[in-house]
């Protein structure tokens, strides 16, 4: 059976988010790492010059810059992300995001109760 994430719900376990990836010279590639009710954890890499359009959630986010570098444009304002930054994106805020160079980011979602999803 094939796993469907990195990491299981039920069990302690760790798993490497920097393992080289393969496959990502053109595009985009993601992984999911956990996912329960209420959480999800996705590890993405991004070849240069990918971009996201501009979209929102209705989760709260935190993007965790792992290598590269990852711009976001959240509403008017413009993070630039270096490995190690961390970015939080309230419920609702538009967003779009562009790798200038090859990056890897790390996004944990969570749905909070009473949020419709």
């Amino acid at each position: 059976m094939k796993k469907n994430t990195l990491l299981s719900p039920t069990e302690a376990a760790t798993c490497s988010l920097l393992a080289p990836v393969e496959n990502v010279a053109h595009g985009i590639v993601s992984r999911a790492v956990l996912t329960t009710p209420g959480l999800r954890v996705t590890l993405f890499h991004f070849a240069p010059g990918q971009e996201l359009s501009e979209h929102t959630s209705k989760a709260r986010a935190l993007i965790q810059a792992l290598a590269g570098t990852c711009v976001f444009t959240v509403g008017t304002t413009i993070h630039t992300l270096k490995p190690g930054d961390l970015l939080h994106l309230p419920p609702g805020a538009p967003h779009a995001m562009t790798a200038p160079e090859g990056c890897s980011m790390l996004l944990t979602q969570v749905t909070e109760a009473g949020a419709a999803g």
